[in-house]
């Protein structure tokens, strides 16, 4: 049983969201949750959570559709250099975004523990 227990401390250890961004869209929340692997490298959690309401009224049935994606810190340049390319792209074909009516939120931020500096993408999540 202690075995059992060690894996389960060490899992709940490895999701420990080390600090967190959360960022709503509309339909949509983008939560930008930086973790701590196994090997202690911190790395970026990118989930895309959107609401679906099924049925109307006093039958409607609402649930939440998730989608991942774990970027890693030896893919942050490449990543951000490609993000970079196609939002630059679709500026350029079809202008700047007008803005939308829904209000921008910030949900429980906390502080990072490493604070260090470079001049990338990344720095807008403050991590």
């Amino acid at each position: 049983m202690d075995v059992e227990k060690r894996k389960i401390e060490i899992e709940k250890k490895d999701n420990e969201i080390i600090y967190s961004k959360a960022i709503k869209a509309g339909k949509r929340i983008y939560y930008l949750d930086v973790k701590k692997s196994r090997n202690e490298d911190l790395y970026l959690a990118i989930t895309e959570s959107k609401k679906k309401v099924v049925g109307f009224d006093e039958d409607a049935q609402v649930t939440y559709e998730k989608h991942k994606i774990f970027l890693y810190k030896e893919d942050f340049d490449k990543f951000s250099e490609g993000l970079d390319d196609v939002l630059s792209f679709i500026k350029r074909e079809q202008g700047e975004a007008t803005q939308r009516e829904y209000k921008e939120t910030e949900t429980s931020e906390t502080t990072p523990t490493d604070e260090t500096k470079s001049k990338s993408f990344f720095d807008k999540f403050k991590f």
